[in-house]
């Protein structure tokens, strides 16, 4: 009860601070370009912060330490990846779009190429990325506080939604701006300081845990542990092994002791499973079975290679197509400050990954009860009570549950602005009210999804939210800015075949996880076929349609490169929102550059 207190506590503070430091930057928020970009005056620095803060996601604060955990040294390519893709960022796409003046990638999209089509077509794909990324942040938010609370897992994505829909309905991007900055430095310390301590603690002498790995490189049970399976699970047994299990095995009933030969079995839902001290661990399938395969790189043959190269197109590349992330460079006075904040954040996100990959290491001494469910995102939340079961690590436990929620909030309220910016601008008629009303929709249809699609690893999710990031606007972000050949047909193509094959990929593997998972790896991790069919279909079909070219190609690619004190940079006009609105005005047509 203790525990629950530190915990609760603590994530009430963060939840309080949320709001307050919204509020605060909230109180001048009356137009769009306020709700919208924050009316363009963000610093680099406080910007980077920012970033970070909302790109440092449930994948990053509790799935990468879990996917260590579980993949070993194959799952750093995660955090290389997310970090990475700024450097591309940085380089091609940060300060070119801020010259655009746009205030969204439809918006891009419509005044590079002059099609209201694409950028319908782009407006849609605003909204999958954003919601398939919104998800397993509701998800994750429950799955923190049923750990540390037990209360009902669908409560923690209620809470964090509320939080970010009432921060997003007061001012928009200027309302979050000071809520992400501050929560980046908040979730580094909460990660940072149970890292120190507990890595401090495991040098000095870390007990039992050390002795978990035998001779043969198999993890074993340092003390009796018993299991209760959340959701069915299929497991890996390399060596035989005798335990209790009260449930479904199989198919089978089970009820007392069985024995196990190496092999593969199936785990029902609610399952407990008994094991005794020194017990080899059954392991999750697809997951290396010892240290030998769990220390080595590509143990997994062909399908392996195939899906490491995926995951780094997906995360180096899709960087450059997220949304949220974008939607923040436009916040920056000029095409400079939206590359120097590229540059900061490079640091920002290095300095972070170090720590979810050193708790990932050492869960695998502590922890190898989370290798038989798979419910290895809650590593970095249970690891502080089991190495220190006393004040100490409840403490720590405590610290790690409020920068976990820190990391949901600050996600979830960039994911919202972005989604609700492009729905009030592109589907509504675009005012202030609009936005508020897209917001409340974005968070109704985000927490229904999360309450009724099964969960995965976060980091797995999200890295398809990569895949369709890197197979849609990626192409268009580099071809647009730097090819002036594009044309809106062009475009309209591969954003359709790019995205058409992530979104069949993955609903082929959601089929698939019902019916016995007989879908390859292909489909989970399809950004290294993806990604060249949308950039190959651009070329191709440009090159058919070359008349659709825009007349004014060589002005807009010269706003785009030309250095900022040359003056050539415009913002496209918005016109203010003042409410309340008289009965059927709408919104005027995007003006052009100029």
């Amino acid at each position: 009860m203790i525990q629950n207190l530190w915990s609760l506590g603590l994530v009430v503070v963060v939840a309080a601070l949320t709001f307050l430091l919204g509020y605060v930057g909230s109180r001048r928020a009356n137009t769009t370009p306020d709700f919208l970009v924050a009316r363009r005056a963000i610093p680099a620095t406080r910007n980077a912060a920012a970033i970070s803060g909302e790109y440092l996601s449930a994948a990053s604060f509790l799935g990468v330490a879990g996917l260590v955990l579980k993949d070993g040294i194959d799952a750093l390519w995660y955090p290389i990846g997310f970090t990475a893709g700024y450097l591309a960022l940085m380089l091609f796409v940060a300060a070119p779009l801020r010259r655009s003046g746009a205030y969204t990638l439809p918006d891009f999209a419509e005044a590079r190429l002059g099609s209201t089509s694409l950028r319908r077509v782009c407006t849609f794909f605003v909204i999958c990325i954003g919601v398939l990324y919104l998800v397993p942040q509701l998800q994750s938010a429950g799955l923190t506080l049923n750990t540390i609370t037990g209360l009902p897992a669908w409560l923690g994505g209620a809470v964090v939604t509320v939080i970010v829909v009432v921060n997003v309905l007061g001012g928009g991007m200027r309302a979050i701006t000071l809520v992400q900055a501050f929560q980046y430095w908040g979730k580094l310390f909460a990660i940072a300081a149970p890292t120190f301590v507990l890595f401090a603690v495991f040098l000095g002498g870390p007990g039992n845990g050390a002795r978990s790995v035998d001779e043969a490189g198999v993890l074993r049970f340092h003390e009796a542990v018993t299991v209760t399976t959340a959701e069915q699970v299929r497991v890996q047994v390399v060596v035989p092994m005798e335990l209790s299990a009260t449930g479904q095995v199989n198919g089978g009933r089970a009820d007392g002791d069985v024995y196990w030969t190496p092999g593969t079995y199936t785990i029902g839902k609610g399952t407990v499973l008994r094991f005794e001290q020194d017990s080899p661990v059954p392991v999750v399938d697809d997951s290396p079975t010892d240290n030998e395969s769990w220390l080595t790189p590509q143990a997994g043959g062909l399908g392996g290679l195939f899906e490491t190269y995926s995951l780094i197109f997906a995360t180096f590349l899709g960087t450059m197509g997220l949304p949220h992330v974008l939607v923040r460079f436009y916040t920056n006075p000029d095409g400079k400050a939206a590359r120097r904040t590229a540059l900061h954040v490079l640091y920002l996100l290095g300095l972070f990954y170090i720590f979810p990959t050193v708790l990932g290491v050492v869960s695998r001494l502590y922890l190898p009860q989370l290798l038989v469910t798979g419910k290895t995102d809650a590593a970095v939340l249970v690891l502080p009570y089991t190495m220190q079961p006393n004040l100490l690590g409840q403490v720590l436990g405590a610290i790690v549950a409020a920068g976990a929620f820190a990391a949901f909030l600050s996600t979830s309220s960039g994911l919202v602005v972005s989604v609700a910016g492009v729905v009030s601008t592109d589907i509504l008629p675009g005012k202030v009210r609009d936005f508020r009303w897209a917001t409340v929709l974005t968070g109704a249809v985000a927490i229904g999804l999360a309450l009724l699609l099964p969960r995965a690893d976060a980091s797995l999710t999200v890295a398809m939210s990569f895949a369709l990031a890197a197979s849609t606007f990626c192409p268009l972000l580099v071809l647009g800015i730097w090819w002036r050949g594009l044309t809106w047909v062009g475009a309209v193509a591969g954003l359709v075949v790019g995205g058409g094959l992530v979104i069949g990929s993955q609903a082929v593997t959601v089929v698939s996880s019902y019916t016995g998972g007989w879908a390859p790896s292909v489909f989970s991790m399809p950004a290294l076929v993806t990604v060249p069919a949308s950039f190959l279909t651009m070329v191709m079909i440009s090159r058919l349609t070359g008349r659709r070219r825009p007349e004014d190609v060589s002005q807009i690619l010269l706003r785009l490169h030309a250095p900022d004190p040359l003056g050539f940079m415009r913002d496209r006009e918005q016109r203010p929102a003042p409410e309340p609105e008289p009965a059927g005005d709408r919104r005027d047509p995007p003006a052009p550059w100029g």
